[in-house]
């Protein structure tokens, strides 16, 4: 792998991670700009989206003709993407934990595409246009290796493959499952309605995402496991020894405990069967409600915390009666630090080693200068290393 000299290191504590025997400090997701581009920036963390700075160059001088001009550009050209990020890769330093991956994600949830949707393509966001409008004359969501978008997605992670080779690794894209996939189809509204009025028939349709899912799953999985059959997943920048996903169900949120228990658990919990290693996304605060039937499920090793678009990074002590139970469950954690200054992330960070140990705890950061990365990594290893943590279950 190019970019990364401790990816045996970063692979070690990944596995422990995992398994939440983690040894030394906890993981940390460090990216740091090369003090020959400091001078791009004004010090701060970037606010917006990684692909804001990968395609535009924002504080490491992109060359202008690197630079996306319209959307077929930005997603779909093999070869000007590679570049993109190889550009990216050689400005920076993939510290710690971090590590190159490229990004190969048509939007979140893709596998709405792969069963019917249409894809629009933005700046700064990817949507999936709803397409059912009466479920008996839709057909079964099965698996269609003609459908264009799934197809046109593997071909274009087949050319990046041939492009990279082994130099990084190529994240599996955010397919998404259950009643996510059948929201984006559908329409949120609609499908709530459907729920209360045809409750069996939405039983089956998210068994059929659930069935389809592992289609797909395994045909991008072929392409970008590594030598180790491990691979990394999109936006969450993880890596695991095996086959990886990030599961979620962002429709949770409008949905009761009950519900999520007869409608989504169960394609959960088939989900994990098939999988070696499970992030789970758990989004908002409507979703924390279904955190105790998500605890029973084995097969979730880690919980990702996202709080809202505008509120505390998950570093905020008001998230702690999450963490207490994911401790409690006997998983790790996922926590994203950007709230206040550097010394702030530092304090806050130092707060959830002290309380929930070092052993089950991964820390993603925003860009910052190497001085700060050095800074942040002497700390943590002299202060954080093998602590046992002061929560007992």
């Amino acid at each position: 792998m190019q970019y990364k000299d401790n990816w045996e290191e970063t692979k070690e504590k990944f596995t422990n991670y995992w398994h939440q025997k983690n040894t030394g400090r906890p993981l940390m997701r460090i990216i740091a700009r090369k003090p020959e581009i400091e001078g791009l920036s004004d010090g701060k963390p970037h606010e917006g989206s990684n692909a804001e700075v990968f395609c535009q160059g924002l504080y490491y001088d992109l060359p202008e003709e690197l630079k996306w001009k319209d959307m077929e550009d930005k997603y779909m050209d093999a070869a000007r993407v590679v570049a993109r990020y190889r550009d990216f890769c050689e400005k920076h330093l993939f510290l710690a934990e971090a590590f190159p991956n490229l990004e190969t994600c048509w939007g979140p949830g893709s596998v709405a595409a792969y069963l019917g949707s249409e894809i629009g393509f933005k700046e700064d966001t990817v949507w999936f246009e709803p397409c059912l409008e009466d479920w008996d004359e839709y057909p079964e969501l099965k698996f269609d290796p003609e459908n264009k978008w799934f197809k046109k997605h593997l071909e274009f992670m087949k050319n990046v493959r041939e492009i990279v080779g082994d130099d990084f690794h190529l994240d599996m894209p955010d397919l998404m499952e259950n009643i996510d996939v059948l929201s984006s189809l559908r329409g949120a509204q609609e499908l709530m309605m459907d729920t209360i009025e045809d409750p069996d028939m939405i039983k089956e349709r998210v068994d059929q995402v659930t069935r389809a899912y592992f289609e797909f799953y395994d045909r991008f999985y072929d392409l970008i496991k590594d030598t180790e059959g491990g691979n990394s997943y999109s936006c969450f920048q993880i890596w695991a020894p095996g086959r990886l996903a990030k599961l979620q169900c962002d429709a949770s949120a409008m949905i009761s405990a009950d519900f999520f228990r007869e409608f989504v658990l169960d394609s959960l919990k088939t989900q994990t069967e098939k999988l070696d290693y499970v992030l789970y996304h758990l989004d908002g605060p409507g979703a924390i409600k279904h955190l105790d039937a998500l605890m029973e499920i084995e097969g979730i090793n880690a919980l990702q915390w996202t709080p809202g678009d505008s509120g505390p990074d998950g570093t905020c002590p008001d998230w702690d009666g999450i963490y207490d139970k994911v401790i409690g469950a006997g998983k790790s954690l996922w926590i994203k630090v950007y709230s206040g200054e550097f010394e702030d992330w530092i304090r806050n960070m130092d707060r959830i080693v002290q309380k929930y140990g070092s052993h089950s705890v991964f820390f993603f950061l925003p860009e910052m200068s190497f001085e700060q990365a050095k800074t942040l990594i002497d700390y943590a290893e002299k202060n954080w290393s093998d602590i046992p943590g002061t929560f007992r279950k």
